[in-house]
C-alpha cells in the first residue's frame, strides 16, 4: 500500500541532523523540538514516521521520562499500523505531551515544504 504523498526526505534528514547536533551540545529541549519537526514532515511515510518515534523513544529513555517512553511505544505501534492507511492527525508533533489523535496547525515553513511534495 502506498502513501498519498511523497515525503521531504532531505528536510527530514536535516531535522534529524539538527537534533543530533543539539544533543551533542546538551540542548535536549531543542533536540526534541527538531524531532517534532521531523515527525511533522515525515508522518506520511511509514518508515520515517516510525523512525522518528523510535528516536523520540530513545530520547525518553535517555532522559528517564516514563511518560515519553510509554507514549512512544504506543505511537510506534500506531505509526506501523495506521500510517499505511493515512490515519494520522495532520500537524501532530508526535511527543507524549499531546494526544496522538490531535490535529495541530502546521507551521508555515512545514506547510510550504509539504505543499511541494503533495501528489
Amino acid at each position: 500500500m502506498s502513501n498519498a504523498m511523497a515525503v521531504p526526505e532531505k528536510e527530514i534528514k536535516r531535522e534529524l541532523e539538527l537534533a543530533s547536533l543539539c544533543e551533542s551540545f546538551e540542548d535536549y529541549q531543542k533536540q526534541f523540538h527538531h524531532l517534532e519537526n521531523a515527525h511533522v514532515l515525515g508522518q506520511h511515510s511509514t518508515y520515517w514516521h516510525t523512525y522518528v518515534h523510535w528516536q523520540m523513544l530513545k530520547w525518553g529513555i535517555t532522559h528517564n521520562s516514563f511518560k515519553e517512553i510509554v507514549g512512544q511505544i504506543i505511537r510506534i505501534i500506531g505509526a506501523i499500523t495506521k500510517t499505511p492507511f493515512g490515519a494520522l492527525p495532520k500537524g501532530n508533533t508526535g511527543g507524549a505531551n499531546v494526544s496522538p489523535f490531535k490535529k495541530m496547525p502546521l507551521k508555515p515553513e512545514h506547510a510550504e515544504i509539504l505543499k511541494r511534495y503533495k501528489n
